[in-house]
């Protein structure tokens, strides 16, 4: 099939497809694979992917504007400066992708899986990635701003001189996770000494 449907989609397998700069508007899917596709630059609105499977798929450059992504697994696909607007991706994973530069603003990205993911550079902002799986990703000098991260599994992850400001932190193990330099909001740092053991006074000792 050489364009994107125009009627919802189930159990089909698409490989080789070029759909560079295509515009898929409000396109369903289920339960279909994607190989080897070609959506570079292409601009993806209101379109629902449910339990999809992508392989190899180049989405760079591509806008992602308002569609869901549910449940699906990614595997060496490519995001270079692709843009996520107001986009439910729960429960979906990658695996071995290229996922920077990349922009994600609004949305729901709950229970996600980004295990080991490299998205140094990366911004998030206004993201609800609960119980997301951020364990041992490299989120050096990325941004996540005003994120729900409750739940989340950050262990083993490496958030150098990221910026985390605003964003709802989860509990977690403080020696495991890298912070060399980020920077948080002063009820966040208090958060983060309480997870490291300190006793937050609520006033100087009388002398």
């Amino acid at each position: 099939m050489s364009e994107p449907s125009s009627v919802p989609v189930e159990g089909e397998t698409f490989s080789g497809n070029d759909w560079y700069a295509e515009e898929l508007d409000r396109k369903e899917y289920t339960n279909c694979e994607f190989f080897d596709i070609d959506l570079t630059e292409s601009i993806v609105r209101g379109c629902t992917f449910t339990d999809c499977h992508f392989a190899n798929v180049r989405f760079n450059a591509s806008k992602q504007t308002a569609s869901a992504y549910v449940g699906c697994s990614f595997v060496a696909c490519n995001f270079f400066d692709t843009t996520f607007t107001g986009c439910k991706l729960t429960g979906s994973s990658f695996r071995d992708c290229t996922l920077r530069p990349m922009q994600v603003n609004g949305g729901d990205w709950s229970f996600v899986g980004l295990s080991g993911a490299d998205l140094s550079g990366d911004r998030f902002e206004e993201v609800r990635m609960r119980e997301a799986d951020l364990g041992h990703a490299k989120c050096a000098k990325s941004r996540f701003l005003d994120v729900d991260l409750a739940g989340a599994t950050i262990e083993g992850a490496d958030f150098a001189k990221a910026d985390l400001r605003g964003s709802a932190l989860p509990e977690f193990d403080p020696p495991t996770v890298g912070l060399d330099g980020t920077v948080v909001l002063p009820e966040q740092a208090i958060f983060i000494a309480q997870l490291f053991g300190v006793q937050i006074a609520e006033r100087m000792i009388e002398r």
